[in-house]
């Protein structure tokens, strides 16, 4: 490899090296540590029972978002595991000086959400998070992986990992895509092509027009997923875009120190000529709006295909699951619960998308439809821009922010047996509620689903 060409992945990663030992794994310098309630708590004891301070409590940003009750958050939390974990955070909080948005904070909400949305997410960062869907904050040219709790009580401890460097990988998509496509849509497609493994060992850069034309909020979605394919993390480089998405943000940076920022930023992208340890690459056109058929999220198909035959034993497991049959058509699936929220897909552009659907109709008397927001910072411009009456009319709940029946937590359960086209991330048997049966879709898919309940394809692609 020519030394001098350079990849995103590598510019980012070299300028965090601490050290390297010979033959060995890196010490990497972590910029930002987000943290929840659901793998701190450990990390915290780990400390305390080693007698060790917490290093940089100002790069620690924390938010209750996995446990918390999505109905009536004024409230004390009725599950005593959920609250005594949503109380364990604010107390480790208060005693490490770590800024909290807690319950009620006019910043609260899915950690992957609150963070680019108040510019505390930047291009150039490395950013951990004891959560394996931290690889959305990749969008904006930044490392940022999930990482298990003793490396969280790492990085209290010193502000650094010991990590070996992964491969990397480019996966380019150009060309155009088709009507109602949504990035949700694109990851999804990438997905069941490469398989939940596909990515493997690696760091993915997504490139090409596809992902150039996106919005922030749609590449967030993009690497939100890349976890799925089995990948460390996932990242797009940063452009004006992105630069734009950022600007003015609470946390982010203005004056001398934006413009000096923002230059470096620019800078960051991929060396014409530089190799990666994999190329692939998809047309855009092949791609139509998706949905899941199976328990994991490579079992994809677009809406315009039957249910495929089985390929192997644990597929054929999966359908028994899903209680589908190959040759089955989609829109023979009777959906009974539609979930629109996640920290995949619940920024205020998948509510706008879905509510330009959903205005003026009705959703079918079969659904129970949740609208669940990924932050208070949403649930305001929801109020707003009037979504929340196109919402209302059309028979669907909002919901308060929080991570919901993504992971069935509190009351946010899918019944066992019951269809639930999901804009969530995994579609693993139970994920939603024991026996339940996980759809992954786009926002506009699943508004489309809750309206007739059942998947169909949009009209001007019969």
């Amino acid at each position: 490899m020519n030394n001098n060409k350079k990849t995103l992945f590598d510019k980012v990663w070299d300028a965090h090296v601490v050290e390297t030992i010979p033959d060995g794994p890196q010490i990497i310098y972590i910029d930002k540590h987000l943290i929840h309630e659901v793998t701190s708590p450990q990390a915290f004891a780990e400390l305390e029972s080693r007698n060790l301070e917490l290093f940089r409590p100002e790069q620690i940003v924390a938010t209750a978002d996995h446990n918390v009750p999505t109905l009536d958050q004024d409230q004390p939390i009725k599950d005593d595991l959920s609250r005594n974990q949503v109380e364990q955070l604010t107390e480790n909080c208060k005693k490490n000086n770590i800024e909290l948005f807690g319950l009620g904070h006019q910043y609260q909400g899915i950690v992957h959400i609150i963070a680019p949305e108040l510019g505390i997410t930047q291009p150039g960062m490395s950013i951990v998070c004891g959560d394996s869907h931290t690889s959305t904050h990749g969008a904006f040219g930044s490392i940022a992986f999930g990482i298990g709790t003793s490396q969280v009580a790492q990085v209290f401890a010193s502000q650094c990992l010991l990590l070996n460097k992964p491969k990397s990988m480019r996966i380019t998509v150009n060309g155009k895509l088709n009507e109602n496509v949504q990035p949700k849509d694109v990851i999804l497609y990438i997905i069941s092509k490469i398989g939940t493994d596909g990515g493997t060992g690696y760091f993915c850069e997504y490139a090409g027009n596809v992902f150039e034309e996106m919005s922030m909020e749609g590449r967030m979605t993009v690497c939100n997923m890349s976890i799925e394919m089995g990948a460390r993390g996932g990242m797009i480089a940063p452009d004006e875009t992105t630069l734009e998405y950022v600007k003015g943000r609470k946390f982010a940076p203005e004056g001398e120190d934006w413009n000096e920022k923002a230059a470096y930023w620019r800078t960051l992208k991929t060396d014409e000529g530089a190799v990666f340890d994999q190329e692939l690459s998809f047309d855009a056109s092949d791609i139509y709006p998706m949905i899941t058929y199976g328990t994991n999220p490579g079992m994809g198909i677009s809406i315009r295909e039957v249910i495929p035959a089985p390929q192997n034993e644990s597929e054929e497991k999966a359908l028994k699951y899903m209680g589908l049959e190959a040759g089955q058509t989609v829109n023979s699936i009777k959906v009974n619960y539609v979930f629109i929220g996640s920290c995949t897909n619940a920024r205020i552009e998948d509510f706008r998308s879905a509510a330009q659907y959903i205005k003026g109709k009705s959703k079918s008397d079969a659904v129970k439809a949740l609208i669940v927001p990924g932050s208070q910072q949403v649930v305001k411009q929801i109020y707003e821009e009037g979504l929340d009456k196109i919402f209302s009319d059309a028979g669907f709940q909002i919901r308060q922010p929080g991570c919901s029946a993504c992971l069935a937590m509190n009351d946010d359960k899918i019944p066992e047996g019951e269809y639930c086209v999901s804009t969530s991330n995994r579609n693993f048997e139970g994920r939603q509620g024991q026996g339940s049966r996980t759809i992954l879709a786009s926002p506009l898919t699943a508004a489309k689903a809750a309206i007739e309940g059942k998947i169909s394809a949009f009209e001007s692609l019969n």
